[in-house]
């Protein structure tokens, strides 16, 4: 009996795999989902939620931050560095599934004195924090304006975060 020899190229994947391996492909079908869109798959507990300017600046200030290395990714480390003390803006994704693994991010926050904002999307989110992966929560550290290139926007992003988490708990 003689043996058979397996054929050994590579088998072609389908052009659809093929579109979301590339960088490309995965950003083009994230640009095509629109604020509106991602804003309707927030769970019900994501207030404040950023208007799409708030949630531009907010973005930009995580992108730039993750440049200087002043964010803390994830719910792990977010928790580890409130009660470690340390002060900034929280920013927490609102399509996060199950919502139970992000519940008690605000709480501490309010406890710890620190402002918190929900942004519509955790693929963007993770994206703008220099990651590959969707993040569900960041923390932008808050470091000394002499230190950090983006003071200016960090200044602002946190006092309209700062006014959204006022109104929030006077409401309440």
């Amino acid at each position: 009996m003689a043996k058979e020899k397996k054929d050994k190229t590579p088998k072609k994947a389908p052009a659809a795999a093929t579109e979301a391996a590339t960088p490309g492909g995965a950003e083009d079908a994230a640009d095509a989902v629109s604020y509106e869109t991602r804003v309707l798959a927030c769970n019900a507990i994501a207030h404040p939620l950023a208007s799409k300017k708030l949630t531009k600046k907010v973005l930009k200030t995580v992108k730039k931050a993750a440049k200087t290395k002043n964010v803390r990714r994830g719910v792990k480390e977010v928790v580890k560095a409130l009660r470690k003390g340390q002060k900034g803006v929280v920013v927490i994704a609102g399509d996060i599934s199950p919502v139970d693994v992000i519940t008690h991010v605000p709480i501490m926050c309010e406890e710890a004195d620190v402002s918190y904002i929900y942004v519509p999307s955790k693929e963007e989110l993770g994206n703008a924090g220099s990651t590959k992966r969707a993040t569900s929560c960041i923390l932008v550290v808050n470091k000394e304006k002499s230190e950090i290139d983006y003071a200016d926007l960090y200044e602002e992003v946190h006092t309209e975060v700062k006014e959204l988490n006022k109104k929030l708990i006077t409401t309440q």
